[in-house]
């Protein structure tokens, strides 16, 4: 059993190399083994679990914390204020369920089939607009005109968000995640901030039937969340609900575009994408590590003894490449019966709108395979840009013709 690499100078994968390629980076890790004690790029040092049985195991076990109290010196995670991080993402167990029931009912299955209209009537909306860029200039970005603005509509509605504040939250939360200066990033937070609380006081003042106005009554009536609670909330639906599926969208579809005989395959059997989304979680997910979690105890994983309050990543995208679980992982094959995927999480932190998500993904590529039969990239795939980081792994744009 080994241990912590005391002072000596840590390894850094996360460089040029793995912005080119992050797969073979991950490939040789964990030909290596489960556990590293890495850096990123910023220095922090954490505990990186690439094995694919680690990473399942690990994400259900409760003596990983995903609150910062149980930090060291390591690497935290974003740095908000109080009224921002007070979110499922941050808290355990009790408070985590407390949370999560009052929530979770906008988020059922049940309620989200009951939205498959609205969420489809969104879908034609934006397809219309992506349709008519293309005509209007012979190609468009599919990020912008489409995967972008979609669930963000989605989710805006489940909160009664006025349409009007849909870019400006987006830019605000777009800075958060790779913000060009520390000036930036505390604009952005202290923006975010801003704007939800007064979204908050106004639905408090005029409440609906939105999930933002039952939050509201529960907090009030039964004092069962706090303000910081509350706010916490709107800002996890929000910005978790629009950035993570707009890249599964965008990544998803770049994914059949470019491999022709299973997009075929889709258009002739449409039935079959259900499946072929599944696969797209595996293959594609853009959440390169699950939210970083502190040990409350010493914990060994993958025979590597990890302190406790260390920072320890769980990499998802090495996980869904590990081929000890998944026969030729790099393949993308919507036939694979193995569909066993973390894309959503797992464990006590699996993805509250994890319906919500499958039901936007597959309506909004199904829509786009149906209504564009000669949809293609506009560019050579090799030209594309992405943002690669140890956290996600994202199309800045996808343009199409």
């Amino acid at each position: 059993m080994s241990d912590t690499a005391g002072a000596a100078v840590l390894p850094q994968p996360f460089g040029e190399g793995f912005r080119e390629d992050p797969y073979a980076v991950y490939a040789r890790l964990r030909a290596e083994g489960s556990v590293h004690q890495v850096a990123l790029p910023d220095g922090s040092p954490v505990w990186l679990v690439t094995h694919e049985a680690d990473v399942r195991a690990g994400l259900a076990d409760g003596r990983l914390s995903v609150n910062k109290r149980h930090s060291g010196n390591g690497f935290k995670g974003f740095s908000l204020p109080p009224a921002l991080d007070a979110n499922l993402m941050n808290i355990d167990a009790g408070d985590h369920l407390r949370l999560r029931r009052l929530v979770a009912q906008g988020f059922t299955p049940r309620h989200v089939e009951g939205m498959r209209t609205a969420v489809q009537a969104a879908v034609d909306a934006f397809a219309d607009r992506l349709v008519a860029r293309m005509e209007a200039d012979g190609a468009a970005d599919v990020v912008a005109e489409f995967a972008g603005p979609l669930p963000l509509k989605v989710i805006g509605d489940l909160l009664a968000v006025p349409e009007d504040d849909y870019g400006r939250f987006a830019g605000w939360t777009g800075s958060m995640l790779l913000p060009g200066s520390r000036e930036e990033l505390a604009g952005a937070v202290q923006n975010v901030h801003r704007f939800l609380v007064e979204l908050v006081a106004e639905r408090r003042a005029a409440p609906g039937d939105d999930v933002l106005s039952g939050l509201i009554a529960a907090r009030d009536a039964g004092d069962r969340l706090s303000e910081d609670e509350l706010v916490s909330l709107a800002f996890l639906i929000l910005m978790a609900g629009s950035e993570n599926v707009q890249h599964l969208i965008s990544g998803g579809l770049f994914t059949l575009l470019t491999h022709g005989e299973q997009l075929a395959e889709l258009r002739e059997r449409p039935e079959l994408l259900p499946e072929a989304v599944e696969e797209l979680f595996r293959y594609a997910v853009p959440n390169h590590s699950a939210i970083r979690r502190f040990p409350t105890e010493p914990v060994e994983i993958g025979g590597v003894r990890i302190p406790a309050g260390d920072t320890v990543l769980f990499s998802l995208a090495s996980a869904h490449r590990d081929p000890a679980r998944y026969p030729e992982p790099d393949r993308f094959d919507p036939g694979r019966a193995d569909k066993a995927h973390l894309a959503l999480g797992h464990g006590v932190h699996y993805c509250l709108g994890a319906p919500l998500a499958r039901t936007q993904v597959t309506l909004a590529l199904g829509t786009l395979l149906r209504r564009l039969p000669g949809l293609r990239l506009a560019v050579p795939a090799e030209e594309l840009a992405w943002t690669t980081t140890f956290r996600f792994h994202a199309l800045r744009a996808l343009p199409v013709a």
